[in-house]
């Protein structure tokens, strides 16, 4: 004989059911809503809104870290970076890495959070407020045209630097565009007229005005020969003070005429910082020597008609984008070594440079193993 059933606690679990599991769902009775729970949902999902916004939101920063290089003794994109016509080149086993920096921030591209702070985050990079990297209202395209002009100027200039450094007479047609205000060429010179001579010494290159006017101590009258429409003029202008140097305090355009055919083909690259790398590219080149001698030497700064190496913006990230790449040896503005110091990868030899001879002595004493003489940053 059977015995019934007894009936079942509601709140005990079926048979084969698991003791610690949910209860079944026709018995479940989810937990009330409490005001307490209910706004901390409402504040975490408004957190979760706001850190997304802010992830995506411009910020009023600039972000720059190290950008790619190019080997200026090498090609892009299938075609050599610099191709000379009109003279014997001969091959290197070495590298001249140009430097870049790639940024984010500023006209067309803002920053967000998450770069901001990655970039505080690490040495490599560096963050800075807009406004200390590009003028206020200016677009993207303003910026982009200005960079292109940069990068064409300073491959022209580059090139005759190098020319010049290698002994070739690069004549020019030495044009003013006009006088700087309060100098004593303002009043006298007419824009469009052509220099021809310094204090009856004939002027057929760049090279030449710098050569006549470092004999002249500022604040002495010289007398400029100038072509104006036709006409040989002499005009007597007193001179300025510039770094220790008599300038005549024109604006000039140069029209060069160069000696032999060099182009320079690089793509994805703004600004004048590749000037120094262009100019030992060329004469590395153009020297049987084998000068880098399979060294990866890098650098960076901006190369003047006459030869000298200015500084540049972003030395830390180049340093970075040097080593990642390479580099052994990084040749860098003397007057960028303020933020050099403290900054250099280890495992990357510095060498300081003011002139372009300077850094074709360095590329030269690397090669020949005699690098550690170089001058340093530091000393």
């Amino acid at each position: 004989m059977t015995e019934p059933l007894a009936p079942r606690d509601p709140h005990e679990p079926a048979p084969g059911a698991d003791p610690f599991g949910p209860p079944p769902e026709d018995d479940y009775t989810p937990p009330p809503v409490t005001r307490r729970s209910l706004t901390l949902g409402i504040s975490l999902l408004a957190t979760t809104l706001l850190v997304a916004g802010l992830a995506v939101m411009p910020a009023p920063y600039v972000v720059r870290s190290p950008g790619p290089t190019q080997d200026t003794l090498g090609e892009q994109n299938d075609r050599e970076l610099i191709q000379i016509e009109g003279a014997e080149t001969f091959d290197s086993t070495g590298e001249l890495l140009l430097t870049t920096v790639s940024v984010a921030g500023g006209p067309g591209y803002p920053a967000n959070l998450f770069q901001v702070v990655e970039g505080w985050a690490q040495r490599s990079r560096s963050v800075r407020p807009v406004e200390e990297t590009f003028p206020r209202n200016v677009t993207q395209e303003e910026t982009a045209e200005e960079s292109q002009a940069e990068m064409l100027s300073s491959q022209e200039t580059a090139t005759v630097a190098a020319l010049t450094e290698l002994g070739y007479e690069v004549p020019a047609t030495l044009t003013i565009q006009g006088a700087a205000k309060d100098t004593g060429a303002a009043g006298v010179v007419e824009e469009g007229d052509v220099i021809t001579s310094v204090d009856g010494k004939e002027v057929v290159t760049y090279q030449d005005l710098i050569d006549e006017l470092a004999t002249v101590t500022p604040g002495e009258d010289v007398v400029l020969g100038v072509d104006r429409d036709d006409e040989a003029v002499d005009l007597t202008i007193t001179t300025q003070e510039a770094d220790g140097k008599a300038i005549l305090g024109v604006f000039i355009d140069p029209d060069f005429e160069l000696p032999i055919d060099v182009k320079i083909q690089i793509d994805d690259i703004g600004g004048p910082s590749a000037g120094t790398m262009f100019a030992l590219g060329i004469i590395d080149q153009l020297t049987p020597e084998d000068e880098a001698n399979g060294n990866v030497i890098a650098g960076t700064g901006t190369m003047s008609v006459e030869g000298n190496v200015g500084p540049i913006g972003g030395i830390q990230q180049k340093l970075y984008g040097a080593k990642r790449d390479g580099a052994t040896w990084f040749l860098a503005p003397e007057s960028n070594c303020d933020e050099v110091v403290g900054n250099v990868p280890e495992g990357l030899n510095v060498v300081k440079i003011a002139t372009l001879e300077d850094a074709r002595d360095a590329m030269v004493a690397i090669g020949e193993g005699e690098g550690a003489s170089l001058p340093t940053c530091t000393s």
